[in-house]
């Protein structure tokens, strides 16, 4: 076995780690980066970029079924998935090659290998072929990601998979049913249904999208409706049979029973972070009951001299987050001084229609005993939007009713992940109602809703009635 000593490593090359082992590198720290799976980690292989281009790939011919109301003749169009799958491989090939790359020429070691602690100054690399090395660290930054949650009921095989099966389908399914409507089954549900499928959502809340914004979850009930997607509510999944088309389910509705046919079942209940199985216990750091990582605002556990970022530290469980939280835990470790200060993180849900939220929701607030005011501007009342046939969806804004401050902005339609953007930085930088309202946005765009829900705010919006 061979034995080797590195000031920092970093277990994990995902969102977070890739980027706290090359910010690392930029401030001259030795760093190792310790990867035994995917460079990129879940987010770029089989998570996030898979998903969005499979996204892109429906919204697409969706579009196309669609382009005669534009004057568009076209034959019907058909879809070979199997070359969709080879484009998407593609596509995450290319990014995650380059990971690599820059984590190399950025001058940090890479190592291929799965990672055992030993202690809390030591750790065990077994590669591939077998060979060992022991690492010897003075600080660590852990960045090992999260898994999708199985159900024991319903274990993953053939025909039942979680989210990273669901977007390695060989084929396009007649018929999809999948166990939780929260954002990444709705999202995974989307696809399927744009390219074919008949689609059944089974959700054990009594609304799908638990947690989000009452008219979030209107809009998108009613989209769902509209692309008659089945949705059952108050839903539990009790069992299944398989047979030779596929699996037939049990499902529990409101107290009854009823069946549920399909080829493929899609499990997406959520997400656990990885933090048992590679010997943690050994460092002295504390996992709570959930498997998450306490961690202060400069990323340190409760063994000062280890880190943890992303999935592992808690919530929330993205792939922004993590890269935030890796370079934040490099620049302590390089003796500078940050800490994560960060009013929000914005979130954004990639279905149809898109969903982005950033800040307090309305609910939230009130629950905080401020006393707010909130407005809606459709897309329906943009020039841009209807020059691009696509109105569906709005801007809601929250803001604090006494000093005008933005508390929060939800955007439901086209491009709401790319809109938030300008919402994010207004509330991070204290932003008020005036400066949206007043800050003058270019015409014919749809970031003119940001500036006309502003107004609604105060009863000046030009393009809708303030009622």
């Amino acid at each position: 076995m061979s034995e080797m000593k590195v000031h920092t490593v970093v277990v994990g090359a995902g969102p977070g780690g890739y980027v706290a082992a090359i910010r690392l590198a930029q401030l001259g720290i030795e760093t190792l980066l310790i990867e035994k799976e995917y460079y990129g980690g879940v987010c770029l292989n089989v998570g996030c970029i898979p998903s969005k281009a499979l996204i892109h790939v429906a919204r697409t011919f969706e579009s196309v079924q669609h382009a005669d109301a534009l004057g568009i003749s076209v034959n019907k169009p058909t879809i070979d998935f199997a070359k969709t799958q080879a484009w998407k491989q593609a596509v995450v090939k290319q990014l995650t090659g380059g990971i690599k790359i820059l984590v190399t020429k950025n001058g940090a070691k890479v190592m291929e290998a799965t990672a055992t602690f030993t202690g809390p100054h030591t750790l065990k690399a077994k590669a591939a072929d077998g060979s060992e090395t022991t690492v010897r660290f003075e600080n660590c930054v852990l960045a090992t990601g999260s898994s999708p949650i199985h159900i024991p009921t319903f274990p993953v095989g053939s025909r039942i998979l979680d989210s990273t099966g669901a977007l390695n389908l060989p084929e396009v399914p007649s018929r999809l049913a999948i166990i939780g409507g929260g954002y990444i089954g709705l999202e995974l549900g989307s696809v399927y249904r744009k390219l074919g499928s008949e689609v059944t959502v089974i959700e054990m809340m009594d609304t799908v999208l638990p947690g989000f914004d009452a008219d979030v979850v209107k809009a998108m009930s009613r989209k769902l409706k509209k692309d008659k997607v089945t949705v059952l509510t108050s839903a539990k999944a009790k069992s299944f049979i398989e047979k030779k088309s596929g699996l037939e389910l049990t499902v529990e509705v409101k107290g009854k029973d009823q069946t549920v046919s399909c080829e493929y079942l899609i499990v997406s209940v959520g997400r656990r972070p990885n933090s048992r199985g590679f010997g943690l216990e050994t460092t002295g750091v504390t996992v709570n009951d959930h498997g998450f990582v306490s961690v202060d605002s400069k990323m340190r556990t409760n063994v000062s001299h280890i880190y943890a970022i992303g999935d592992l530290a808690g919530q929330p469980m993205l792939a922004h987050h993590a890269s935030y939280q890796g370079e934040i835990a490099a620049e302590v470790i390089a003796g500078h001084h940050a800490e994560d200060h960060a009013k929000t993180c914005a979130a954004v849900v990639f279905t149809d229609p898109e969903i982005a939220t950033v800040g307090m929701s309305e609910s939230e607030a009130r629950a905080k005993g401020i006393d707010v005011v909130v407005a809606q501007f459709p897309f329906a009342a943009l020039g841009k939007a209807k020059a691009q046939n696509d109105t569906e969806g709005f801007v809601k804004m929250i803001a604090d009713k006494e000093t005008e401050e933005v508390l929060g902005v939800i955007i439901v339609g086209h491009n709401a992940g790319d809109l938030i953007g300008e919402a994010l930085l207004g509330i991070e930088m204290g932003a008020f109602v005036d400066d949206f309202g007043l800050s003058i946005h270019p015409h014919p765009t749809l970031t003119e809703a940001l500036m006309e829900a502003a107004k609604k705010v105060k009863g000046q919006a030009i393009h809708v009635l303030n009622s």
